[in-house]
């Protein structure tokens, strides 16, 4: 590959979608440092924010996904669409990408659109076990699409398909030699079992009330609570902030040392949680969201469960939470098989695999 190669690579609206594609800008600018690297984002979406944070230039298009059932914003989607594809058309004309690569999202579908009909080399990155319809459409003239859960041939043409994993964090590779630091981080106490709640980067209020609800119980099991409330509902559970044994934090800027300080994980299962969470190996509570397209994130779930290596709660079950939780806090048995179950199914060199069929793609 040539070391002045141009490469777009779009996708966002929420956390899952925009830090894999900021891991693979990252494992290409390792490799080419001269590489030019341009993200196409959907304007308003946190990707403009946090795309520029990581050290990249970023161009916003005026892009929605369909809501299910009959909004003004549906009314306006096809006015959205053809703005978006009008502008991908301008940026990509101006930019001249040797490739583009998707990692799914509202933007993706106008930009990779765009490419396809130019000839510009695609590569689609699929975190979920249940593919979005962006992504089902864009495979159809995708170079190659990286995915990171078995029997994806159903949604996508076999030939096409690498199982690549997802792209992580790389620092989350060694959270096992981080336990005193991230201790000392939070300022824990060693002699207390910490768990650590996680509902995406910007919150999940099911998980958020059920926590809310359960503080005595957990109090109860004399373990302490790092909980990641997100930025929608920060303002609602600041207030327990403070009492014993409990923090809650708005966004955790340093997962690897929360994954370190974690002895038991509740986490909602969206596809790079769950990466993520199986290169961690701790014993993990699923509660899916069920309000997400085709309900992917029980299937993102179901994959590790199936596999032995967590336990899952849907929405409708949480009355259960207080016995089913305190059922894995005193079988250790329980604990270790799901750690070691769980760390199998880890793919911890995705990001080197997805650059590598990038390269293939441009050569």
């Amino acid at each position: 590959m040539k070391e002045s190669v141009n490469i777009i690579i779009s996708g966002g609206g929420t956390g899952g979608h925009i830090y894999p594609a900021i891991a693979i800008a990252n494992e290409i600018k390792s490799r080419y440092p001269k590489a030019n690297i341009l993200f196409v984002g959907a304007k308003g979406k946190m990707e403009m924010e946090k795309v520029p944070k990581a050290g990249y230039e970023i161009k916003g298009l005026w892009i929605s996904g369909i809501q299910r059932k009959l909004t003004l914003s549906n009314l306006v989607f096809p006015l959205k669409l053809l703005s978006s594809l009008w502008k991908a058309r301008r940026i990509i004309n101006k930019f001249k990408p040797d490739v583009a690569v998707g990692t799914g999202g509202f933007a993706s579908g106008p930009t990779l659109m765009v490419a396809n009909r130019k000839r510009i080399p695609t590569v689609v990155q699929e975190q979920n076990s249940y593919p979005g319809i962006t992504n089902k459409l864009l495979s159809k003239r995708a170079e190659k699409i990286c995915v990171a859960y078995d029997n994806l041939e159903r949604f996508f043409p076999f030939e096409k398909i690498i199982k690549t994993g997802n792209p992580v964090r790389q620092d989350l590779l060694s959270v096992d030699s981080k336990r005193e630091e991230a201790l000392k981080f939070f300022d824990l106490k060693k002699e207390k079992k910490t768990v650590l709640v996680i509902g995406g980067s910007l919150g999940a209020r099911r998980v958020n009330q059920l926590v809310a609800t359960e503080l005595d119980f957990f109090k109860d099991q004399e373990v302490q609570l790092i909980w990641q409330c997100g930025k929608l509902y920060y303002e609602e559970y600041k207030e327990f902030d403070g009492r014993e044994d409990v923090q809650v934090h708005q966004f955790l800027n340093k997962m690897d040392l929360a994954y370190a300080a974690a002895d038991y994980i509740i986490s909602r299962a969206g596809a790079s949680s769950v990466s993520e969470l199986c290169i961690v190996g701790k014993p993990t509570l699923f509660i899916p969201s069920p309000n997400v397209a085709e309900d992917h994130q029980t299937k993102n779930a179901k994959a590790i469960v199936d596999q032995h290596g967590a336990i899952m709660l849907k929405e409708s079950e949480l009355h259960t939470f207080p016995v089913v939780f305190e059922t894995l806090l005193k079988d250790k048995g329980k604990q270790e098989s799901l750690s070691v179950n769980m760390k199998r199914l880890a793919l911890p060199n995705a990001t080197v695999h997805i650059v590598n069929e990038i390269e293939n793609s441009i050569k």
